[in-house]
Order: C-alpha cells, then structure tokens, then sequence
C-alpha cells in the first residue's frame, strides 16, 4: 500500500500561483489548482470553497507577506523623518518578481467583480492613509505615499519595468518630495 500524501495549504496556494503564472487569472480555477498540486478537486474545495475564496486566500498571503516586509522596513526606518513613509520606501526597494506581477494583474482582473477582494483592498488602503497621519507632515506623506502607489502599480502590473538605477532614483525622490513639502 502506497504512502498517503499530506497536503498543505500553501501547496494549495503554490500551485495556484502556479497556474497564474501559466495561465494568467482566467486560468485560475479548482480544476487547474487542483491538476497542478496532483491532488483531487475535492481536496481543493476542502480549504477553498470557490475559485473567489482561493483567489482571496492567494492575494491574503501575498499581501500579508507584502505587510510582513513593510512592518520590518518600518521598524528600521524609526530614526527616519516619517517612520511609516520611509519603510514602506525602503520595502519598495526590491524587485517585482514574476509572481508578484502575475499575481497583481489576477488582481486587476477580479476586483471589479469579486467583492471580498475589493474589500480586502479597501482595509489595506485605509490603513497605509491612515498611517500617513500618524507622523509629522502627515499631507506631505499623503501626498509621498500616492505618488509611491502610482509607481508600485506601474511595477507590478507590468506597465513599466524600471531600471535598478532608475528605481532608486524615483525612490528618492518621493523622500524628497515629502522632505521638501512646506509644513502646514
């Protein structure tokens, strides 16, 4: 008698991103999950109850890990002008891989139609403004955060990929534009 597998949830996970990263967010579905992982649909449906309750869970880990890096850049950047500003600056630092692209488009892709994930991005959101108001400036870091969300958009959509120089140089600018914004 052959040995039973063990499962896990993040080898669910994996081979989801998997599939996006194949298939792109139309492609993600139980069945191509489950083909990918080598494991029965109903092992799938098991965890995730629908292709919207998987795609949540994909996006939960990846934005989790995202917030997991940005907590630890924050924490180093407390002798920084605006903690919160300048560590998710400093978390911005790193390259976009392809998963991270491929999960940010399957992203782009549902979140007109699939309201969990919509609201997911919406607490997300709030809380990055609302960290901006807790430091000095806090329109200034508004005003820096906005700009570093259009760029990390860019980057991970795929619109633009930046040079490593280039990079660094918005980077610093959007320092700067907090550093050189008039108090008020």
């Amino acid at each position: 008698m052959g040995r039973i597998r063990k499962i896990k949830k993040d080898d669910i996970l994996d081979a989801a991103e998997r599939v996006v990263m194949k298939l792109g967010a139309a492609g993600l579905s139980i069945d191509a999950v489950a083909q990918e992982a080598g494991v029965s649909k109903s092992t799938v449906v098991y965890d995730h109850k629908s292709k919207s309750a998987l795609l949540c869970a994909l996006i939960d880990r990846r934005v989790s890990a995202e917030q997991a890096r940005q907590e630890q850049a924050i924490a180093g950047a407390k002798d920084t002008p605006h903690p919160e500003l300048f560590g998710r600056l400093k978390a911005a630092e790193r390259e976009i891989d392809d998963v991270d692209r491929a999960v940010a488009m399957a992203i782009g892709a549902s979140v007109s139609h699939e309201e969990e994930l919509h609201h997911q991005l919406r607490e997300w959101t709030a809380m990055d403004i609302k960290a901006m108001s807790t430091g000095p400036k806090p329109e200034a870091a508004l005003l820096a955060l906005l700009a570093l969300t259009g760029f990390q958009c860019n980057s991970f959509l795929g619109f633009h990929r930046w040079k490593p120089e280039e990079q660094a140089r918005i980077l610093e600018s959007i320092r700067n534009m907090y550093a050189t914004y008039p108090e008020t």
